[in-house]
Parts: structure tokens; C-alpha cells; sequence
């Protein structure tokens, strides 16, 4: 059995869509981010998506006996395409019927030259089932993004992915899944803040 410990990235205080934009985290709540490193398992490896936002949330929480694994492209956040950087009032401005359909029926629609739902979904699959193979019965702390915690919690608790999104996933909060076998799932906690 391979345990997941997803993180979601520090706060970034950005008012519009972050998908690919490289921006910073606050990591300012340094008793938050001591808290959910002593929460972590000591034996584990370490994995985060390659933007900024999650690498220096993956440095903050590591500790000794964490093996860092190199940062993962696929674990990016959904591409917004020309959304990224958007107010969200602009979006719907500029996209009433897509962006309100993006949300509530999230599978293949996808934001202007972005990505959809379950094209997320399956590039952060190709890597969870990679690291699955070559870990089958370790710890795997993967700090990554709002969107990509939640294609997992979708694939774990076998909903839709409107029922997914429906879960909150707060910054550097933690939600651990356990991968029993096969496509079967077991899930311990979502949203986790210790």
C-alpha cells in the first residue's frame, strides 16, 4: 500500500485565476507549516510540482529523512490558458457561458488555449501511478495544487468531478490517500489541517 500525503501550496493572495503563473507562496504562518511537518511521516519521499509556489512549500516542510524526488510538470495546477491572471469577474465578462459551465460541468470544457478537467486528471494519474509502481508500500508527500488534490480525491472516492470540487482544500492543509491496489482506493482525510 502506497500512502499519498498531498499538500496544498502556501497562500499566494492572488484575487484571480493561478494556473501555470509562477508566482510566490506566503509562508509566513511558520507554526502552521511546523505543525503539518510534524504531522508528515518522518520516512518518505518528497515530490512537488515545479512551480515556485510548491517547491518552496516542499522545502519549508521537509525534514531530515525525507528523500526529495525531482519536481513533477505534470503536477501543475489546470491550465487556465488565457484565463491565468484574470480577475474572476473578468472572466465572466469576457466568458459568461464557458467559465460558469467550466465549473459546473467540469470534465472535457476547457478555458480558452488551457486545459480541461479531465486532461488535469489524467497528466497528474500518469505520474501518481508511476510513483505508485515504484513505491508500492512507502510514503509519498506531494505538495501541489488546489486542482490536482482534487483529481485525486475524485479518483479516490469514485464521484464526479463536480462532487469533487465541492471538497475544500485550504492552503497547506493536508489530505492523505491509500493506494491499495489496482484502481482501489482508501481515504483517510481531506483537508487535514493539524
Amino acid at each position: 500500500m502506497t500512502t499519498w500525503h498531498w499538500v496544498r501550496h502556501g497562500p499566494t493572495h492572488e484575487k484571480s485565476f493561478v494556473g501555470w503563473r509562477d508566482v510566490p507562496a506566503d509562508l509566513s504562518d511558520t507554526a502552521l507549516i511546523a505543525r503539518v511537518r510534524d504531522h508528515l511521516p518522518e520516512e518518505a519521499v518528497m515530490v512537488s510540482s515545479d512551480l515556485v509556489r510548491s517547491i518552496v512549500t516542499a522545502d519549508a516542510l521537509s525534514a531530515q529523512h525525507h528523500t526529495r524526488l525531482p519536481h513533477e510538470v505534470d503536477l501543475r495546477e489546470i491550465n487556465f490558458g488565457v484565463w491565468d491572471g484574470m480577475r474572476f469577474d473578468a472572466v465572466a465578462a469576457r466568458d459568461p457561458h464557458l467559465s460558469r459551465a467550466f465549473w459546473e460541468q467540469p470534465g472535457d470544457i476547457r478555458a480558452p488555449d488551457g486545459e480541461s478537467w479531465n486532461e488535469t486528471m489524467a497528466r497528474v494519474n500518469g505520474v501518481v501511478d508511476r510513483l505508485n509502481v515504484s513505491h508500492p508500500d512507502g510514503h509519498i508527500i506531494a505538495v501541489a495544487h488546489f486542482g490536482v488534490i482534487l483529481t485525486q480525491v475524485q479518483r479516490a472516492l469514485r464521484v464526479s468531478a463536480y462532487e469533487a470540487m465541492s471538497h475544500k482544500i485550504d492552503n497547506i492543509s493536508v489530505t492523505t490517500l491509500h493506494h491499495i491496489g489496482a484502481d482501489r482506493w482508501d481515504v483517510t482525510r481531506i483537508n487535514h489541517l493539524p
